[in-house]
């Protein structure tokens, strides 16, 4: 079965983040993930895991500013030295958080502009330079254009080829089953596919991305493959409860059976 990370962004929002991390132990789950860990100290975030038994599986780097509809700055040729101490900072809470993986974000800019893409790559090698000093591994996403539009890293092909052009053992592909889905589809043989590169993988839904096997995927099945396929990382729980969050964990239970 599947070691779940409960992501504390979506998750639990019965109550406030910081407690969270105990909402989310207390539910069963060994290791957490969440957007951002900025608004609070690092020293206090690593507390709050220590004190719930908790690891850290991701989070991402500094997004830019997100209230003004940044989702990230490393695809952004004018705003190279910002990513830059953004990576800086991601790193610095990541040795205090001991996280073993950090998410850059892309940003929003088009696919196909080559300015756009050497400020990517110029990005991605410089963050795998500073995380790969750090022992941090470093992941990409592709992210659906519903959700996020304009969003530059929108396609897996490409993912796959920017982490073959940086070429760094530690970089790696976040695998979303959700995005994948709405982006392209074909989540099994795109996994058995891209699992050497993947380094993390995320759940949700489709198309509400609510609780796993409550949409049009047999998310369940797709569990089980990644276990038959050897992957032995951690899967994220990046849904939005339809509900109230631990009655929703219900879906753990049908999954498990669903095993048998």
């Amino acid at each position: 079965m599947p070691k779940l990370a409960a992501n504390l962004t979506m998750m639990f929002n019965e109550v406030e983040f910081l407690d969270r991390f105990q909402a989310a132990a207390k539910a069963g789950f060994k290791a957490v993930e969440y957007l951002f860990p900025y608004d609070f100290e690092a020293e206090l975030i690593a507390d709050k895991l220590a004190a719930a038994g908790l690891t850290q599986a991701l989070f991402n780097m500094p997004p830019g500013d997100w209230s003004k509809g940044d989702r990230g700055t490393a695809a952004l040729p004018g705003r190279k030295e910002e990513f830059r101490r953004s990576v800086a900072k991601a790193v610095a809470y990541g040795k205090v958080i001991n996280t073993p993986l950090l998410h850059m974000m892309a940003g929003i800019a088009e696919s196909a502009d080559t300015a756009a893409r050497a400020a990517y790559l110029d990005s991605l090698k410089f963050a795998a330079d500073l995380t790969g000093e750090a022992g941090i591994g470093l992941v990409i996403e592709p992210i659906n254009r519903r959700d996020m539009p304009e969003y530059f890293l929108n396609d897996f092909a490409q993912a796959a080829e920017l982490v073959a052009a940086v070429d760094r053992p530690h970089v790696k592909l976040q695998y979303d089953i959700y995005h994948r889905q709405i982006l392209h589809g074909d989540v099994l043989v795109s996994l058995e596919a891209l699992l050497p590169i993947v380094g993390h993988v995320q759940i949700a839904s489709v198309p509400k991305r609510n609780e796993p096997g409550t949409g049009e995927l047999d998310d369940f099945r797709i569990l089980r493959r990644l276990d038959e396929l050897g992957y032995d990382g951690l899967v994220g729980c990046e849904y939005r409860p339809a509900g109230d969050t631990v009655t929703g964990l219900s879906w753990i239970d049908s999954m498990k059976s669903a095993a048998l």
